[in-house]
């Protein structure tokens, strides 16, 4: 499992990676990101939603209230010009942390 203070890191960057492949609603957020980590990514609904409400007030994100396919009502939350614009961003500097990790490490660094 990865660290509660890894996971709190990368939140903001996986969200916005998650929400740039279309609108989605927090559970299938969480499931999403539980599948593509193969289970190492744990999140738990009292950790996401403070953050996707903290994105939506630094309007990175555009939440809007849908009747799902089997009749429940949720709240979709989608990418803003913003949220587009911050995903490159958090991909360069989440390459440089990598970087330097991979270089201190002794290993091959990411390919950009």
């Amino acid at each position: 499992m990865v660290s509660k203070e890894l996971i709190a890191a990368s939140t903001r960057p996986l969200v916005l990676a998650v929400l740039a492949r279309g609108e989605s609603y927090g559970y299938a957020i969480i499931q999403q990101v539980r599948d593509l980590s193969s289970g190492e990514l744990e999140w738990s609904e009292g950790m996401l939603y403070p953050v996707l409400h903290r994105m939506e007030r630094d309007k990175l994100i555009i939440s809007s209230w849908k009747v799902s396919k089997n009749g429940r009502r949720r709240k979709y939350y989608r990418l803003s010009a913003s949220g587009t614009r911050a995903i490159e961003t958090e991909r360069q500097q989440w390459f440089a942390v990598h970087d330097t990790l991979s270089a201190l490490w002794g290993v091959k660094p990411c390919l950009i």
